[in-house]
């Protein structure tokens, strides 16, 4: 009997931990969707501006994956939307021709730093104390 209600909390913690989550990305969804980004753009450009703080900077896509919660193949498309409009840069890894270098553009760290605190006040709406 204990273990079923121990296997019931942890159950009940996990779709609390789901619910969460799935509501703080649509928050974020809302807010910056008048910017034309969604949670998971936001995402990228604010890992690119942390790992690569300054223009010019460069991150290997490989690097991304993993710290996004994308797949390979859906990241790689969310880069390439994110070229398209501006935002960031592609370039092959000369060491390694398999290798994909990513860089936040000049367009792409403005619209980075201008959302910013819309995300994180988003943030600590849904998870702040």
């Amino acid at each position: 009997m204990a273990a079923k209600t121990v296997e019931a909390g942890l159950e009940q913690r996990w779709r609390d931990i789901l619910s969460v989550h799935a509501r703080t990305m649509c928050e974020i969804d809302r807010a910056l969707h008048p910017h034309g980004l969604g949670a998971s753009d936001f995402e990228v450009l604010d890992i690119l501006a942390a790992e690569a703080p300054r223009h010019g900077d460069q991150c290997r896509v490989q690097n991304l994956v993993g710290r996004v919660h994308l797949s390979q193949s859906a990241l790689s498309r969310l880069i390439g939307r994110l070229e398209k409009d501006g935002l960031v840069e592609r370039s092959v890894c000369m060491e390694d021709r398999r290798g994909v270098w990513v860089a936040l553009t000049a367009k792409g760290r403005d619209l980075h730093t201008e959302v910013l605190p819309l995300q994180r006040a988003v943030l600590e709406r849904m998870l702040g104390g």
